[in-house]
């Protein structure tokens, strides 16, 4: 039996983080991949296609509206399965990419499931060989997640699909429902809308994405009613009527909305199950993840979880640091926990969106005393020359000591303004509205947009 000191269960980001910072650390190392290519679900047939399928999309969006191309618009079209075969590339890319990760640092890397024999032996299993079994004095759980079934939809149908499914959708809807409206469900919804689809959101709750600023939030909402989108709130599934050219939903409401395809994006499952958890003594919660204290440990001191298996936040970026995290804590037990206010949020809607920190309802909740720095990207001279008007950078700050609380940004390029701002809130020398209007910010930019907005926040103070 081979022996390892770590032994890593899935390929994903956070199975890579573990296992990269494992190896690095002179650390034996093993990982275990069910499927025939490292990479998990987010390269294979969640994160990577879908912003790959997004980026073809606003190409194609941009390239219908841009006034230089006005003579050849009419023949710029498209159908959705050619805009699907722009991820293939990347994919191909990435997995390679990733398959060089554990090649170059000598990680093995078992093909199969893994089965724990008890808490520190798990048997791999395929469906043709015979079973392997090795041995680690820690293991690292990063089975990650998928879509939410719910038992009485049927997904064999053709017009049925989840996150997953959709990204092999092989025809072009006219007019899409779209069942659940977080985050993959209003990415999906700006996705369609920008193909020209009719959309229709259905929300089970009261408001767009409420974990979000509720002026980012509002902004969202309203970008998506005026590009035709409809948004449904407080509705609640009843039944579905799949037909031959159709498919019908029906809500709680009494609502009845029919459509050419139904993507049903509410809520994800752990991947928890056939791994006999139980046998160890380890349970996934009603929606399969696994309970973790600060440094991702479960239950079994030995045994940690990281990822979209271990529940919130659910982000690519977050699962790395996680799988990171969760190495650190087992090289040096007083390593601090990883600071989760500081782990931003990437929304990759058109446009996109992503805020680091407190939002004003939060700082409202804890009467933190604050003020709120804020620019139009349509006052900014790159947004002009870009032609990406549409969107704000937002920032509150303390009105006392000038550090800066939340940075929260809605329009082209957000997920990567962003970083700006979290840097500056990470560092307890630069932490403050000041930096900003002190920094010499390349001109044009979209950065420039925090001089702008600090200034308009400092102006504000009496």
């Amino acid at each position: 039996m081979d022996q390892f000191d770590i032994i890593v269960i899935g390929t994903g980001p956070a199975g890579e983080g573990a296992a990269m910072m494992a190896t690095k650390n002179r650390k034996r190392v093993a990982v275990i991949e069910r499927h025939a290519e490292v990479g998990g679900g987010c390269t294979h047939w969640g994160t990577i296609p879908s912003k790959a399928l997004r980026h073809a999309v606003k190409t194609l969006s941009d390239a219908r509206r841009d006034p230089l191309l006005k003579a050849i618009r009419s023949h710029l079209h498209m159908e959705f399965p050619q805009l699907l075969s722009a991820a293939k590339g990347v994919v191909e890319s990435q997995v390679a990419s990733r398959r060089r990760f554990y090649d170059r640092n000598h990680v093995p890397v078992y093909g199969g499931s893994a089965w724990f024999v008890d808490p520190h032996v798990i048997e791999v299993r395929t469906q043709t060989g015979e079973p392997q079994r090795i041995r680690g004095e820690q293991i690292v759980i990063a089975t990650g997640s998928r879509p939410y079934h719910p038992p009485e939809l049927d997904f064999s149908h053709p017009r049925v699909r989840d996150s997953d499914s959709v990204l092999r959708y092989d025809s072009s809807p006219f007019a899409v429902t779209i069942f659940g409206a977080g985050v993959i469900g209003c990415e999906y919804a700006s996705i369609f809308l920008s193909l020209g689809c009719k959309v229709t959101l259905i929300n089970t709750q009261d408001r767009l994405l409420s974990f979000l600023d509720d002026e980012i939030a509002e902004a969202l909402s309203y970008h998506l009613h005026e590009q035709g989108g409809v948004i449904r709130h407080n509705e609640q599934f009843a039944a579905l009527e799949p037909r031959a050219s159709d498919v019908v939903l029906h809500l709680q409401s009494g609502r009845k909305i029919k459509s050419d395809l139904l993507l049903w994006a509410n809520g994800r499952t752990g991947n928890s199950d056939g791994m006999n958890l139980a046998a160890v003594g380890l349970a996934g919660n009603s929606r399969g993840q696994l309970a973790v204290n600060e440094h991702y440990q479960t239950v079994l001191p030995h045994v940690y979880a990281v990822g979209d298996i271990a529940g919130p936040p659910g982000l690519a970026s977050a699962g790395y640091v996680q799988g990171c995290r969760a190495v650190l804590h087992i090289l040096d037990p007083s390593q601090p926990p990883l600071r989760l206010d500081l782990v931003p949020s990437g929304i990759y809607t058109l446009p996109e969106i992503s805020s680091v920190g407190l939002t004003e309802r939060e700082l409202l909740a804890r009467k933190i005393p604050y003020e709120v720095g804020h620019t139009s990207f349509k006052n900014l001279a790159r947004a002009q020359m870009t032609d990406q008007k549409i969107g704000m950078l937002k920032l509150l700050f303390h009105t006392e000591n000038l550090q800066v609380l939340g940075v929260h940004c809605f329009g082209d390029g957000a997920a990567e303004i962003v970083h700006i701002g979290q840097t500056v809130m990470a560092s307890a020398d630069l932490n403050n509205m000041r930096y900003f209007t002190n920094a010499t910010f390349n001109y044009p930019t979209m950065a420039e947009a925090y001089r702008v907005a600090a200034y308009n926040g400092l102006n504000r103070l009496t």
